[in-house]
């Protein structure tokens, strides 16, 4: 809304806006006080996308209107009168997930903004903002529930009597976090404060080494990382680097022109849903799945367990499975259920074969059996249910692993650890012959909905493998933990690598985030800011210990083209050429005034940001490696600097066509027959590469 703002003062973002023409049908009412609330919807989308062609309406989840709907903002007519959701469109969100957004986004982040201490919420007035009639009960209830203090980040609030009313008032406490199982200790992050950097410069300055380096130096402290500056800790560097990579500490990313915000933070994701009889089912849907951003963040603020006391389980090292034990819609199947439970461990149907031998750990005799003794029809694969859910339940769980075991495909009634291989037991009735001993950690037969702790509702099949960056660790290790104590979690340092982040559509990639970065505005800071994300309609903030390290390459690009928005919220350190690393006598090649006479020539003929980084030479050890580097790399990128205006590479080579020769030789073109040398008023040139370089301008 800002940019639009920008737009209408200033033209600012014409390629975009302007594409949209005047606004006519749809409507957003703004959280924020301005002399206009109201904002076309097709125009706003479009700007956070990047993309000009769009419905305004709300027909389709994917529309403008709808986009802003269910994110919790309230459509209106151009005089700012709530329009009413059509019944039919059952994308649209309703009920109380709708009023608890809305409470978010039109009350809570305001005054969050202002640093308010407090917001007060009359149960009338969000009725009327929103435009729901006699719905005081449901408004009532929506803001006085857990929910909204999760989703709010607020302690349980005070309320007014009577209650439920539309007098009823409830105050809220801002800026204070509500009792949660996790404690997340941010005093032992060595870097306390934030960084945003962009390392900027030619091509070959040692960019890349740098970011490691600042990426060690942000994860362990200056004091870990002084002894590794410099080349002769480069090897050790980079093994520290790999092992914080491999930690999941720091995350790598390149940008590109096609990058999107769908990538970069989240975006919806096509899934297939799978049943115990088939490797596949009949279709598709689209599910929220999270970006490279979004993953590190939550990741950073979830921060790492430190010292679990012996009754205290976290996730460290292990995997998450979902399971079914019989099917929950069965009645005459629940006593299995309850027998896992009382007994102390898991079932799994799948053919009455006891595949206890130790030859069944592998997948091709787990087949064979089944194609020979199995009593299900049809052709038995790898794929089959039989042979690819008996494999993961036997050789792929692994004592200490966690399964959760659902209720359906949108609930969860019972978390455990694995603590015994596998067992055969046959059974009177030859079904759920399979077992694996169990330590119930926690049990709820009615069922909790699998949004508390993954990103989107389980699968038919009977057991697999959860995806971890889809699994909220904070929720489940609660659940896992809810008898016992509250598991401590260090806030450790994590980095996030941008490279090229100038080649990207910083407004499309980032959208409403770009705010987010700047260092007052993360989580657990006076001015926190979070948003819900559009796709999952998850509360979303960025933590203090995420830096985010950039890089670009001024040869492409000049820093003065950045996004202006982005150039506000990061620091920039200039990478340029250094001769002095170099030697000054490499089979009597003097690299240092090769370099140092190369860039002193570019710099006079074109500019300083196309200079040649010293990188390029590092590696060389012999004459043959100069004259390869020069031939294969410097030349061709003189080339494509002047334009293949071969004349100014030779003369920043010290060429010339009246002197000596050193890297490139010129020869006159003759006029080819049908033309007079007076038709072109200066001579030809045919210039090529030399076969052999003359380095005596640089001999050491």
């Amino acid at each position: 809304m800002d940019a639009y703002d920008s737009y209408r003062a200033n033209g600012a973002h014409s390629d975009i806006f302007g594409a949209f023409g005047e606004p006519r049908d749809y409507w957003v009412r703004s959280s924020r006080e301005r002399g206009n609330r109201v904002y076309p919807t097709k125009p706003l989308i479009g700007f956070i996308l990047g993309k000009t062609e769009l419905n305004g309406g709300w027909g389709q989840k994917a529309d403008a209107a709808a986009r802003l709907h269910n994110a919790g903002y309230i459509i209106v007519d151009q005089n700012d009168q709530p329009t009413e959701r059509p019944e039919r469109y059952e994308h649209l969100m309703e009920g109380a997930d709708r009023i608890r957004l809305c409470a978010l986004n039109y009350f809570i982040e305001p005054a969050r903004e202002k640093s308010a201490r407090e917001v007060s919420i009359r149960a009338g007035d969000l009725s009327a903002g929103i435009g729901l009639k006699d719905a005081f009960p449901n408004i009532c209830q929506a803001l006085g529930g857990e929910k909204f203090q999760k989703l709010a980040q607020v302690p349980p609030p005070t309320s007014t009597e009577p209650n439920p009313s539309s007098s009823t008032v409830f105050t809220y406490t801002l800026n204070s976090q509500p009792e949660a199982d996790t404690v997340t200790d941010t005093k032992k992050a060595p870097s306390p404060s934030a960084v945003n950097l962009i390392l900027y410069g030619p091509p070959g300055t040692g960019k890349t080494y740098q970011t490691a380096w600042e990426a060690v130096r942000l994860c362990l402290g200056d004091e870990a990382t002084a002894a590794l500056n410099g080349q002769d800790g480069r090897a050790e560097l980079m093994s520290t680097y790999r092992s914080l990579v491999s930690e999941g500490r720091i995350e790598f990313v390149t940008f590109h022109q096609s990058m999107s915000y769908e990538e970069f933070i989240e975006g919806l994701r096509p899934t297939t849903d799978q049943s115990e009889d088939s490797s596949a089912g009949t279709g598709f849907r689209l599910e929220p799945a999270p970006g490279i951003f979004r993953r590190i963040s939550e990741r950073a603020e979830k921060g790492v367990p430190t010292a679990p006391r012996e009754n205290v389980v976290s996730l460290d090292g292990r995997q998450v499975f979902k399971m079914s034990i019989a099917r929950a819609n069965v009645a005459a199947e629940d006593y299995l259920f309850e027998e896992a439970i009382s007994e102390g461990h898991t079932l799994l149907g799948w053919e009455d074969i006891d595949f206890s031998d130790d030859r069944f750990s592998d997948v091709e005799e787990i087949l064979e059996a089944c194609r020979t003794h199995g009593e299900r029809e049809g052709e038995v694969t790898l794929q089959s249910g039989q042979v690819s859910q008996v494999d993961v339940f036997r050789n792929q769980l692994d004592v200490g692993d966690i399964i959760v075991v659902t209720k359906g495909n949108r609930l969860f009634r019972a978390i455990g650890e694995i603590t015994g291989e596998y067992q055969y037991r046959q059974r009177d009735n030859r079904k759920y012959c399979h077992r694996r001993s169990v330590r119930w950690l926690w049990v709820d037969r009615d069922g909790v909905p699998a949004s508390e702790i993954y990103d989107s509702n389980f699968t038919m099949k009977s057991i697999y493998a959860l995806d971890l960056a889809r699994l909220d660790t904070v929720a489940i290790e609660s659940y896992m933990n809810s008898g016992g104590e509250p598991i401590h979690r260090e806030a450790r340092p994590h980095v996030l690598i941008i490279d090229e982040i100038n080649r990207a559509n910083i407004s499309k990639v980032f959208g409403e985030l770009i705010t987010l970065l700047e260092p007052d505005k993360r989580l657990g800071t006076d001015n926190e800011i979070r948003l819900t994300l559009p796709y999952s309609k998850k509360s979303f903030g960025v933590p203090q210990n995420l830096h985010v390290i950039g890089t670009m390459n001024t040869a492409d690009r000049s820093i003065a083209l950045l996004d202006t928005a982005l150039r506000r919220r990061f620091s920039f350190k200039e990478l340029m050429p250094d001769p002095s690393v170099l030697s000054d006598n490499v089979d009597g090649v003097d690299l240092q005034k090769l370099l140092s006479t190369i860039n002193e020539r570019i710099e006079y003929l074109f500019d300083r940001e196309h200079q040649i980084g010293h990188a390029y030479f590092t590696g060389c050890q012999t004459r043959a490696d100069i004259e390869s580097v020069m031939r294969d790399k410097v030349i061709p990128l003189l080339a494509e600097y002047f334009y293949e205006d071969w004349s100014k590479v030779a003369a920043v080579l010290g060429d010339s066509t009246h002197g000596p020769a050193r890297f490139l030789d010129a020869k006159q073109i003759a006029v080819p027959g049908g033309m007079t040398e007076d038709d072109f008023s200066s001579e030809k040139l045919r210039w090529t590469v030399k076969d052999k370089f003359d380095f005596s301008e640089f001999a050491a």
